[in-house]
């Protein structure tokens, strides 16, 4: 008897702007897909292709019939001080996943092509990092058992876990169980000081008409804190903004985003941006006006919502998003993601892989030292120098201002935004 034939595919590069004439396999693969991955949708995927993209593409893995069964992101770039060439995953700052797309019905065979593809093209690097690859799950386990079928080199940085809601059969009210009765007690009460001025309310925007407000409010909010300040908002770059609503409303109009908002009288004062894929939500973009910050409205917003998103039609699990060790979320979620950065040798090097290895982890750790030390200066400044108050009006075009307190709160709802003599000068504008 013969053993079972090997599938043949079809392995091709492909630049990040030559796969729109795709975009429809692509956009089918990623519904069928082993694991999904929100960041590797088309809709998301090439809206931040222009700002993110830079020397990024795609390795395709075809059958014969011309299905598409693997698209596999990653940027060419030279390594390590142009030691040695690399492709790694395409991630970054708004991508914080890098799991391949990869087709349920037969990953292993789709993921040897493709490591083949890579060993045997002399335009590929010998080595291959995939950052921010789930330590466990069907993509892992597939590509852990190919690497050892194959005896292919591989190591491991950079683990970490962060939070994550693992939704399975909820039958106790949900917030009880991971929120305790003295917190949800806390967040009662400031609710209830809110309420005293106006009342507080929560609503969702996914449907055109709707969504683009929503988005605006949330980069409004976003831009009037710290971020603003520091000039890493989304607003702050016109490119990264023009990302930030082109995703989401092509999300939306897929019915994979929402925006979430809780509502001081007519001001959005939190706003939430969740993306789904498969059975997997992504808690991703959150922000909140500062002014308010002793009353919680990130973390209130966060306890509305965590019922809402474990209750989403056919979601098993919602992805923080976050860093790990993450101050608010880490003590609501207490699930954990394990991710980590695989470096594969998919080709032999004039450098042993053992050698590839102890590089790897000296440079990690020389960069994990200096950003000790830039915190460190930061924080010296930071105690050093005041914080000046930030609006977001002249990035994000709103009628938002930096609330300071209560009192602020009540003169604003009846009286309209203050006077002259109480506006912020930012950025050279009176707002």
């Amino acid at each position: 008897m013969h053993a079972p034939l090997t599938p043949a595919y079809r392995v091709e590069w492909r630049t990040l702007a030559a796969l729109q004439p795709v975009v429809e396999h692509w956009r089918s693969l990623a519904a069928r897909a082993l694991e999904p991955n929100v960041f590797y949708d088309p809709a998301f995927a090439l809206a931040a292709a222009p700002v993110f993209g830079g020397r990024c593409g795609a390795v395709l893995v075809w059958t014969m019939h011309g299905r598409l069964v693997g698209l596999f992101p990653a940027r060419k770039s030279r390594w390590r001080d142009g030691a040695l060439p690399v492709l790694t995953g395409w991630t970054h700052p708004y991508a914080p996943l890098g799991t391949p797309l990869v087709d349920r019905d037969d990953p292993e065979p789709v993921i040897a092509a493709w490591l083949a593809h890579l060993a045997h093209d002399p335009a590929m690097p010998p080595l291959l990092m995939l950052p921010m690859l789930p330590e466990h799950g069907r993509f892992a386990s597939a590509l852990a058992t190919v690497l050892t079928q194959k005896g292919i080199p591989t190591a491991t940085f950079g683990a970490h876990r962060r939070a994550m809601l693992e939704v399975g059969d909820q039958r106790d009210p949900l917030v009880e169980r991971l929120v305790p009765a003295r917190k949800r007690k806390e967040l009662q009460r400031q609710r209830r000081r809110l309420e005293d001025i106006a009342p507080v309310t929560f609503n969702m925007a996914h449907e055109h008409g709707r969504i683009g407000p929503a988005i605006e409010d949330f980069l409004v909010l976003e831009a009037s804190g710290w971020k603003g300040v520091a000039q890493t908002a989304a607003a702050n770059d016109p490119a990264v903004r023009r990302f930030v609503e082109t995703a989401v409303t092509a999300l939306a109009a897929q019915g994979q985003a929402r925006v979430d908002r809780m509502m001081f009288g007519d001001k959005a004062i939190a706003a939430a941006i969740t993306l789904t894929a498969g059975n997997t939500a992504w808690f991703w973009k959150t922000a909140y006006n500062e002014g308010v910050a002793r009353f919680s409205p990130g973390v209130q917003i966060a306890y509305q919502l965590t019922p809402s998103l474990a209750s989403l039609p056919g979601i098993a699990r919602v992805d923080s998003c976050a860093t790990a060790d993450h101050p608010m979320i880490d003590h609501m979620w207490h699930d954990r993601l394990a991710l980590c950065d695989r470096l594969i040798a998919v080709k032999a090097t004039w450098l042993p892989f053992s050698a590839v290895r102890a590089v790897e982890a000296l440079r990690r750790s020389a960069i994990e030292t200096v950003k000790a030390a830039r915190t460190r200066l930061q924080f010296r400044d930071a105690k050093l120098r005041p914080r000046a108050q930030q609006t977001a009006d002249h990035l994000a075009g709103g009628g938002h201002r930096h609330l300071g307190d209560e009192i602020d709160l009540a003169r604003i709802l009846v009286r309209g935004q203050p006077g002259p003599d109480k506006r912020l000068n930012v950025g050279g504008k009176r707002v």
